[in-house]
């Protein structure tokens, strides 16, 4: 009996183990259902240029200035948001969100795409 209840045990603790780690090692990036959003907002602000970088001192898909970007720690991926990957602009994207209650950083395009300011 003592062997059947280790067992048990033991599974438990592996599922939850390995339930774990997966989503540790995915954190970068950002839930797929959320992922379509933030592709067509870069869609509207850069043609779903996550590189874009025009000269006009708006980077990468999601066109994040320079100050802005690493207020929301964006500098922990790169300097310059257009260097970061698309997931890495997300991460950040996803953080501005957050902290402003909404897509309102993106005000022209969250409106065409109805997305809540």
């Amino acid at each position: 009996m003592k062997f059947g209840l280790f067992a048990k045990a033991t599974v438990v603790a592996s599922i939850v183990v390995c339930g774990v780690a997966p989503m540790a090692a995915a954190s970068p990036s950002a839930p797929p259902a959320q992922a379509s959003v933030w592709d067509r907002l870069a869609k509207c602000e850069a043609g779903g240029n996550w590189a874009a970088n025009t000269g006009n001192g708006y980077y990468g898909g999601l066109q994040f200035n320079r100050r802005t970007w690493a207020a929301h720690g964006g500098d922990r991926f790169h300097r310059y948001p257009h260097r970061a990957s698309r997931e890495q602009q997300i991460v950040i994207a996803e953080a501005l969100r957050v902290a402003r209650g909404g897509f309102g950083a993106w005000p022209a395009c969250a409106r065409k795409l109805g997305l809540p300011r």
